[in-house]
């Protein structure tokens, strides 16, 4: 099928926290909106069945709880299917943003998903109601080619989002296309969690997903399209990724995910918006994830020669052990509470660049709380050790590589990141015995990052 997603620099308040009439907030909402319109024209004459906004697209971002509720759109949560807002625009007030979203997908007969800001109304016989009497939620709308509001879905997992609210129990949801069948859907923050994206694809054996995100890179491990392409690759699903771009803001990463392979967009250089437009295959098959894959891939013997000092490094604000990778070839391994990562690697040439394995297996406190379990090779900041796990975006070695570690959880993420941000794949990945491993002979330009980035749901 024919997917789009659109990477949009939204047109932002330059007072978000200033109280305004609904008026001006529909004004400054239209503008974005326009921008949709015109990209929603263009995917469908690229004949694009489905397309996908970011997050905060149409409102933008940094507003209070009370500054934001002007922006706010009434949007059933329970009428999925039996609504359009574009044919029934009478039906309920408050609704102008959703109207105009099902119109497009109306008028150019396209599947359309997108996000906004929603507001419910409730009472003082609801105990988690809160004291303005009003929930208020971070929402994606999912609209059908015939412009009908198909599924709601409220993110569960804020980002410090103080004008929004948690809903009282995770969304699954989910909505049926004639082309791909049963696409899921949840936002940003949620793709680190098992409630509800892990659940929601396990429970109703999801293939599709469209995920609208406001994503900061954070490299080494955590830039958008490395996870979104990491994320296709565990659950062996099609993501459709849609971010916001913001340079100054270290927000850009869309992209049109397979298992097999990637359409992205990642530039921090310039601004405007961009689409991307690819035909995908439908994932029907349910072969194995890599989640329990079985690969016959020989894992040697490990740690017959002696490891390199080993060193403390802080990377994305975890206190990883690592240890130089020198040479032009070695075997090395190091371990921390019960993980233990190896590697085998060879370098086609030597380059006076440092690169590090690392080992971290604990709890993430920092910008949000969740259990890690992570083997990682990185290509340093610098020459000294204090410069690993700092953030690199241009490398030059081309290293073959064997890597692997004995998690404890299934549920692990491959990340294979190249120079200048672009994504490579990986030879062999998946389970032996009882070790993660993830191997690759010669990277397609210089590596930045080789991890097997591992969450621990249970111990969140």
């Amino acid at each position: 099928y024919v997917a789009a997603v659109y990477e949009h620099e939204s047109i932002l308040s330059p007072t978000p926290a200033a109280l305004v009439e609904r008026r001006s907030a529909l004004e400054l909402m239209g503008r974005n909106l326009d921008i949709y319109e015109q990209q929603v024209l263009a995917a469908a004459r690229q004949g694009a069945q489905i397309i996908v906004f970011p997050e905060d697209g149409i409102h933008g971002f940094n507003f209070t709880r009370s500054s934001i509720y002007p922006y706010l759109d009434f949007v059933p949560h329970s009428h999925s299917g039996k609504w359009n807002p574009c044919r029934e625009p009478y039906l309920f007030n408050d609704t102008e943003v959703v109207q105009r979203l099902s119109c497009m997908a109306l008028k150019n007969k396209i599947f359309l998903v997108a996000n906004l800001g929603t507001k419910q109304p409730c009472g003082r016989w609801d105990p988690g109601c809160p004291s303005d009497g009003r929930y208020q939620f971070n929402t994606n709308v999912a609209l059908g080619a015939d412009g009908a509001l198909l599924a709601t879905y409220r993110k569960h997992n804020l980002y410090f989002e103080y004008a929004f609210d948690t809903p009282p129990e995770p969304d699954y949801a989910f909505f049926d296309t004639p082309f791909a069948g049963r696409f899921g859907m949840f936002t940003c923050f949620d793709i680190l969690f098992f409630e509800p994206a892990v659940n929601l694809i396990k429970q109703y054996n999801l293939k599709q997903i469209v995920y609208p995100t406001a994503w900061m890179n954070q490299l080494p491990l955590l830039s958008a399209v490395e996870f979104q392409q990491a994320f296709a690759t565990a659950f062996n699903v099609n993501v459709l990724a849609a971010n916001i771009h913001h340079p100054t803001l270290g927000m850009t990463g869309s992209g049109i995910y397979t298992p097999v392979k990637s359409f992205i967009y990642h530039n921090m250089e310039s601004y405007g918006g961009k689409l991307i437009v690819a035909e995908i295959p439908v994932i029907t098959a349910d072969y194995k994830t890599n989640l329990e894959k079985e690969n016959p891939d020989r894992v040697s013997e490990k740690g017959k020669e002696q490891s390199p000092p080993s060193f403390y490094a802080e990377m994305m604000y975890d206190n990883f052990t690592f240890v130089p990778v020198w040479g032009e070839k070695g075997e090395l391994q190091v371990c921390a509470n019960t993980l233990c990562c190896y590697l085998n690697y060879q370098r086609a040439v030597l380059t006076d660049e440092l690169y590090a394995l690392g080992v971290f297996d604990g709890l993430h406190t920092v910008h949000g709380t969740y259990y890690v379990q992570a083997c990682a090779l990185v290509k340093c900041g610098g020459l000294s050790f204090s410069t690993c796990g700092q953030e690199v975006t241009d490398a030059t070695a081309l290293i073959d590589f064997q890597l692997w570690g004995n998690m404890s959880t299934p549920y692990i993420f491959p990340l294979l990141l190249t120079s200048g941000i672009t994504l490579d794949f990986a030879d062999h990945m998946g389970w032996k015995n009882n070790y993660y491993f993830l191997s690759k002979n010669r990277t397609s330009s210089g590596l930045l990052t080789a991890a097997l980035y591992g969450r621990w749901y249970e111990k969140d």
